[in-house]
């Protein structure tokens, strides 16, 4: 089915083209979004004014991603969640969770198809997540989840400390082994005798 693009469809044209889909994807989706029209000769005399049209919303489009990236830019979203002891999740913190966060935080709607998290968070911690907001505009995010039990800034504290502590154990790990090397060094090393010890070495008299 041929139709004209009223809106930038990512991945499938842009405002003002004509393109054939399938009907499928016109009469289920493309149309009912007002994101195509079907190509009549009306539509075709129109199409100028439509690209034109889709230009400018392009535009606009565009710098309001660009200032939704620098707004997101250094943000951190806190959640919540149930988890055992060990630190795995009961769940997982899925991208509809994160953008729900996302969009409590700015006051704006940001769909979860936004939200780019190649596997499901299933443990607590900090991770960093990105979200794709326009053709070539994406911006990374903090996302700190936590046990609902414990305040977020408090739980940051106790990641801080396990990281301090891993990396002091590190540390040790390394100075003992250095001391393990040199030992085993120098067993086995025979040792050598001064040439002035060996004058003072006294010899047997022999036998007159």
């Amino acid at each position: 089915m041929k139709v004209v693009f009223l809106e930038d469809v990512e991945g499938v044209a842009q405002g003002g083209e004509v393109k054939d889909v399938k009907r499928g994807f016109a009469r289920n989706y493309l149309i009912p979004q007002q994101l195509a029209m079907p190509a009549t000769r009306d539509s075709m005399q129109r199409i100028d004014r439509l690209k034109k049209q889709a230009e400018e919303r392009r535009l606009r489009t565009l710098r309001d991603m660009r200032e939704l990236a620098e707004e997101l830019k250094g943000k951190r979203v806190d959640v919540p969640m149930r988890a055992g002891a060990g630190g795995r999740l009961y769940g997982s913190v899925t991208n509809a969770i994160v953008a729900d966060s996302l969009s409590e935080l700015l006051d704006r709607e940001i769909e979860r198809r936004n939200v780019q998290i190649p596997d499901s968070i299933r443990e607590v911690g900090t991770f960093e997540v990105r979200v794709h907001l326009y053709a070539d505009i994406d911006a990374q995010v903090e996302v700190l989840v936590h046990p609902m039990e414990i305040e977020p800034e408090e739980f940051l504290r106790q990641l801080e400390e396990r990281r301090a502590q891993a990396e002091s154990g590190d540390d040790v790990a390394s100075d003992e082994t250095d001391e393990e090397t040199d030992a085993d060094e120098t067993e086995g090393v025979p040792e050598v005798t001064s040439e002035t010890e060996q004058d003072e070495t006294p010899v047997a008299e022999e036998a007159s």
